[in-house]
């Protein structure tokens, strides 16, 4: 099998119910389910974690958050701008994987696993870097209540101008967000022309769908679910413009392309859906941590195939490295599996994976085995729920109490991973994690400058993610 090129195509709070190819009728994704009719759509796959950074921090090490000290950021659920927090520099990641197996890497648009400069992309495996380093949310913003003054709205009054780098350096700060997804896309073309001969790695992590919503006023008007719809249709044209550069190059064979998202939807963020899901973005109920995944590879991934067996982000880690042959360090656990023979059997048979653990921040409140799920605790509280996601995948018919040995088996599993990876609810500290890197004296990357000539002095919207 030849080395692919590879593109990772993760979105921004994008839901498992807001792509034609899983059940919505509200937003226009053409490119996206012509792409499922042929490559592979998982119904089962999620994320390490319902929230950005510790989602984004398991993508790229494999690892779950916990593992790795990505749990929780001094109090805070993700990363805020000047935190003195990141992904460490000893972590192995996807991308230092491809550049040490010869790939050309690149990450295009939000990173969100620390903004110090020792923990930007460019310290992490990727040759370059253009983009966001956090949540399109986290500059200056008007502020919706102006007579509000508790901590919070003040700390958002005086949140830094929001950067764009390019690799370590700002090159604007408060960027027009509704033309910044058409850069992102203009990069990503000129890196894949620019290494067509030589295999490539690119991420693009989209802005979109992140609260607010900024789309261009073609897209506004054209959509039938309002800016939200106008934001979908924006990955979908971005997918639409790589892939078909991507046929233009020559490539399209030989280049493996991945498209799924950070977490669940919002739901409330103006028309975001989780299709049948039960809960939203921030909890560990379906909704807040299953998510959309396609695969494309004409040479290789048979179309039309859907896989309903149990797959992650973290697993794309050790899956990638096995198929460009790239030795992963031994000296570390990492938490993901090979999940190659769902992408290219055609009768796979089991998931490669056997339990998912769902962790909110370092609390442990759910356990996934083949097609049982075992909730323990909620919000702060003890819950005994097991559901059966084969047949009630809304997580409505709790048969707890029908079906003990699967909550003992399953209640082992959560032994385990409190003894590994910790849980604070109950007191347990893990026994196989790493630390977060942290640095002294942090600082944001921008400071506000009333001289400035910003393009936006403040977003004209005060939505917020």
């Amino acid at each position: 099998m030849k080395k692919p090129n590879i593109v990772l195509i993760n979105c921004d709070d994008l839901g498992y119910g807001d792509l034609g190819s899983y059940g919505s009728t509200v937003n226009s994704t053409p490119v996206l389910d012509r792409m499922a009719e042929e490559g592979v759509r998982f119904t089962d796959f999620y994320v390490a974690s319902p929230v950005c950074s510790p989602s984004r921090g398991a993508l790229m090490t494999g690892c779950y958050p916990p593992r790795i000290g990505f749990g929780s950021f001094d109090g805070f659920r993700v990363l805020f701008p000047g935190q003195g927090i990141g992904l460490n520099t000893d972590e192995t990641t996807i991308a230092s994987v491809m550049k040490d197996a010869g790939y050309a890497t690149k990450i295009i648009g939000k990173w969100h696993c620390g903004d110090q400069n020792e923990f930007l992309p460019t310290q992490h495996g990727f040759d370059s870097y253009f983009g966001l380093p956090f949540s399109n949310d986290m500059g200056r913003q008007v502020d919706s209540d102006p007579r509000d003054d508790s901590a919070q709205a003040d700390a958002r009054r005086s949140r830094p101008p929001l950067p764009l780098i390019r690799d370590d350096e700002v090159i604007q700060e408060q960027p027009d967000l509704r033309a910044l997804t058409e850069r992102y896309v203009e990069d990503a073309v000129g890196f894949i022309r620019d290494n067509k001969d030589e295999p490539f790695f690119l991420y693009f992590a989209h802005m979109y769908v992140h609260l607010p919503l900024y789309a261009p006023d073609g897209l506004v008007k054209a959509s039938q679910n309002g800016d939200y719809g106008a934001c979908v249709a924006g990955i979908d044209w971005a997918t639409d413009v790589i892939m078909s550069e991507l046929k233009r190059q020559g490539l399209d064979d030989d280049t493996l392309v991945i498209f799924t998202s950070d977490n669940g939807s919002r739901l409330d963020n103006q028309g975001g859906s989780n299709g049948d899901l039960r809960g939203k973005k921030g909890t560990t109920w379906e909704g807040g941590q299953r998510v959309p995944c396609i695969m494309r590879w004409p040479a290789e991934i048979a179309g039309g195939q859907v896989r309903n067996q149990l797959a992650t982000t973290m697993d794309l880690f050790p899956t990638l490295s096995a198929l460009v042959g790239a030795d992963v360090s031994s000296d570390r656990t990492i938490d993901g599996v090979n999940i190659s023979s769902l992408m290219f059997d055609e009768n796979p048979g089991d998931s490669p994976r056997e339990e998912f653990a769902y962790y909110d921040e370092n609390t442990l409140e759910a356990v996934r085995d083949s097609k049982w799920k075992l909730h323990v605790r909620k919000g702060g509280d003890d819950i005994s729920e097991l559901y059966d996601l084969e047949s009630d995948i809304g997580e409505t018919n709790n048969v707890y109490a029908d079906n003990p040995d699967v909550v003992a088996a399953l209640s082992a599993k959560l032994d385990g991973f409190r003894q590994e990876l910790g849980d604070e609810a109950t007191g347990a500290t893990g026994s196989n994690t790493r630390p977060a890197g942290r640095v002294d004296n942090p600082d944001t990357l921008t400071h506000h400058d009333p001289e400035h000539p910003y393009i936006y002095a403040e977003y004209d919207k005060s939505d917020r993610g």
